[in-house]
């Protein structure tokens, strides 16, 4: 049933492009997912170009085809798949054939609804930045431009190595400042982020932030037994070390298997990585002799709060290089189900001040500081540096941040 809208929300044509959506289960394509729903349900009538899901195994599963075009309905919203081209290893160069070839595929279906529908609002996000030269012909037929930057994903993109070259980063940062410039607004998901796109040139009264949500009604702790522990033979009395999430390059996930083997010798310790990507095959292969540590496949959403609730201690690592270029998104699940949190984290990063005081931080990174922590908690039962995670939570609470979102996009500011 469609919520009411404020009276001062007028009712918008909205076109949302963006390579990730429903149903892909986390990151991007979750949270965009989830706006275009609530969008839809407020009374806007939401149109969607995107790829077939694909997120973040890097494979389309059926019913859909990853290179046939496709229109479907999902919670109100019309939207428009279009094909995108992908391989088993998501690696290197492959990593920008992948939204380039979206961008080229999808042109024509975003040129279309822009001259069939001539919407109010087109809402770009990035990733992938490729699409917006496109979208920004919307101008042309009085549309507002707004970004949504989910990640900085070409910074990133130099820092893990997918590109390399100073001469072709300075020319790609240029080209990249340029078309910032060129949206109305861009809403970001951090602080920090929001530094970064300063310095890119974006004015900041033109830049808003929202940090992504969770539905703090659906992950919370749980007093039951886990069916996790009963799949993975392990008893209430083992001590699970979980990473859930994306299991790509800039998740650093060799800093938790350096751990893990340094850890072999403790009884009854154990570390599950559930989820996908492009590095799963990899590390599984680079871990094989490790006993201690367990894979999971990327969970159903109606198991994904038994899943946060395996955690004895979740584990959220993250590449130095990508730091501050993307605020991990598993974070507020990971505090949401009221485990404790140990996150590598450098002092004067934004996950380092946002989860000092609650959460174990050790530099990024640093696999003996790791292991030193979990030992630490391991023989002592308790860490002074943890704190209520539950609490921070409330900061990530779902209903405020898309009620926050919204007014960005559609209030009468906007």
């Amino acid at each position: 049933m469609p919520h009411p809208s404020a009276p001062s929300e007028t009712k918008r044509k909205i076109l949302i492009y963006g390579i990730n959506y429903s149903p892909e289960m986390i990151g991007v394509g979750r949270f965009t997912g989830e706006i275009g729903a609530d969008l839809a349900a407020h009374g806007h009538e939401v149109i969607v170009v995107t790829a077939p899901p694909h997120y973040p195994g890097w494979r389309v599963p059926e019913p859909y085809k990853a290179l046939r075009y496709a229109r479907e309905i999902r919670d109100g919203v019309s939207i428009w798949r279009c094909p995108i081209l992908l391989r088993s290893e998501m690696r290197g160069l492959w990593r920008v054939i992948a939204p380039l070839s979206f961008a080229v595929f999808s042109a024509p279906a975003v040129l279309w609804r822009i001259v069939a529908s001539r919407p109010n609002l087109v809402l770009c996000v990035e990733p992938t930045l490729f699409g917006a030269p496109i979208g920004l012909l919307a101008k042309l037929f009085g549309a507002r431009l707004v970004l949504h930057v989910q990640d900085l994903e070409i910074d990133a993109a130099f820092a893990v190595g997918h590109l390399k070259g100073q001469g072709l980063q300075n020319l790609v940062m240029k080209a990249e400042s340029w078309l910032l410039r060129q949206f109305a607004s861009v809403i970001t998901i951090s602080g920090q982020m929001r530094k970064k796109l300063i310095a890119k040139g974006v004015e900041p009264q033109r830049i808003g932030v929202v940090r992504n949500w969770v539905d703090l009604a659906k992950i919370k702790p749980l007093d039951e037994p886990n069916g996790f522990r009963s799949e993975l033979n392990l008893t209430d009395a083992d001590f699970v070390v979980l990473y859930a999430g994306n299991v790509g390059a800039k998740q650093a996930l060799e800093v938790v298997l350096d751990a893990a083997r340094r850890l072999a010798g403790k009884p009854r310790l154990h570390f599950v990585i559930a989820g996908d990507g492009p590095e799963k095959q990899r590390l599984m292969r680079e871990s094989g002799d490790l006993p201690n540590v367990h894979f999971l496949p990327l969970q159903p959403e109606v198991r994904l709060c038994e899943l946060l609730n395996l955690a004895n201690l979740h584990i959220l690592p993250q590449s130095r290089g990508a730091a501050d270029l993307v605020l991990p998104s598993k974070l507020g699940g990971m505090l949401a189900s009221g485990k404790p949190v140990l996150a590598t984290a450098d002092a004067g990063t934004e996950l380092f001040e946002v989860l000092k005081g609650t959460a174990i931080l050790v530099p990024a990174g640093d696999a003996a500081a790791v292991a030193a922590e979990i030992s630490r908690l391991l023989g002592e039962g308790a860490h002074p540096a943890l704190g209520d995670g539950r609490k921070l939570a409330d900061i990530f609470e779902r209903d405020a941040c898309l009620e926050q979102f919204r007014a960005l996009l559609t209030g009468p500011d906007a």
